[in-house]
């Protein structure tokens, strides 16, 4: 989903960069051949049972449906050009309903094993626990872009109503818990070591809704009467503003609380790549609000933030194959 996201957000950003498409559509591919070994290798763990029942495990299981959004996504979006329009939009579809399905799964079932299984302490609660609950925004934003490409009427109108739907159920779940981590950080020590970088995790959910209400308002038009389609138009702005702002102060927070631990010394560990999907989230977003602001300050903001955004991901990308070649090494 770290990978995914850094092609799709070279999609939308609102100015565009020379030679930034061929490198976008490189990452695409990369991360679309990945996403089929980790899965097939994954499922052929059987571990799924186990996962579930391990209270520290179990809200990663948010993570794969957000894969298979974000690569439909980018494979509807960078795809045509490489294996055609027809069959970029079929692999789009069929990876947005599993993904969609897989996401609504975790965010019923994760939530109910926490509150009658799993055990937590008094300063248990991290960013971790938004992936569950972030799969339905994710379905919100991408499947936006599959409503004009829709069969007009009922059916192209109940995608777009659902969709809304989604985004309610997401953003209701995330502001829910970030409510339970900010009264974490405030009442308890500061998280440290692997933990840090989940504080993220907030920032994409709050601006993977800012991309929803404004994929939405796009899509809008070719479901809703006049009226609505305008009215969703004045809610993207608006709305997306503000929810823009709460994350731009919480994305102050988490970088100020990384910035103390990296002084520490910030060992890495696979919840580095916390830090990749939100600051994709933070490019969306924003393009969304440059887009329909027109605003240059948006603009601008979004194309540094993809800059810090493809870094960043390089570093993590880096230190995760050293890491994976180095425990390979001790294997053998």
């Amino acid at each position: 989903m770290g990978s995914g996201i850094v092609a799709t957000a070279a999609v939308t950003l609102p100015r565009g960069v020379p030679g930034l498409g061929a490198a976008a559509t490189a990452v695409w591919a990369g991360t679309a051949l990945l996403l089929i070994v980790l899965a097939a290798r994954y499922l052929g763990q059987r571990t799924l049972r186990a996962h579930a029942g391990h209270p520290a495990l179990a809200p990663f299981l948010g993570a794969p449906p957000m894969a298979l959004l974000t690569v439909g996504a980018s494979t509807l979006l960078l795809g045509p050009p490489v294996i055609g329009e027809r069959a970029a939009l079929g692999v789009d579809w069929v990876l947005w309903s599993a993904g969609t399905v897989l996401g609504l799964a975790a965010t019923c079932t994760i939530p109910y094993l926490m509150v009658t299984r799993h055990r937590f302490a008094p300063d248990a609660a991290s960013g971790g626990w938004l992936l569950p609950v972030v799969p339905p925004l994710v379905s919100a934003a991408t499947g936006a872009l599959l409503v004009p490409r829709a069969p007009a009427g009922q059916i192209r109108l109940a995608m777009l109503l659902g969709c809304y739907a989604l985004l309610g159920v997401g953003l209701v779940a995330v502001l829910l818990v970030l409510a339970m981590v900010y009264s974490r950080l405030v009442h308890h020590e500061a998280p440290s070591g692997m933990v840090v970088p989940t504080v993220w995790i907030g920032v994409g959910a709050l601006d993977q809704a800012v991309t929803a209400l404004g994929a939405l308002a796009t899509a809008a038009p070719s479901a809703l009467p006049a009226p609505y389609a305008r009215g969703s138009e004045v809610v993207a702005l608006l709305g997306g503003l503000g929810i823009w702002g709460f994350a731009l102060l919480w994305l102050v927070l988490a970088a100020l609380l990384t910035v103390r631990e990296v002084r520490r010394g910030l060992p890495f560990a696979p919840t580095w790549w916390s830090f990749i999907f939100p600051l994709g989230a933070c490019v969306t977003g924003t393009s969304a609000l440059a887009t329909r602001s027109g605003s240059q300050l948006f603009v601008w903001s979004a194309v540094v933030m993809y800059a810090v955004l493809v870094v960043a991901w390089a570093v993590v990308s880096w230190h995760s194959v050293r890491d994976v070649t180095a425990r390979r090494r001790r294997r053998s």
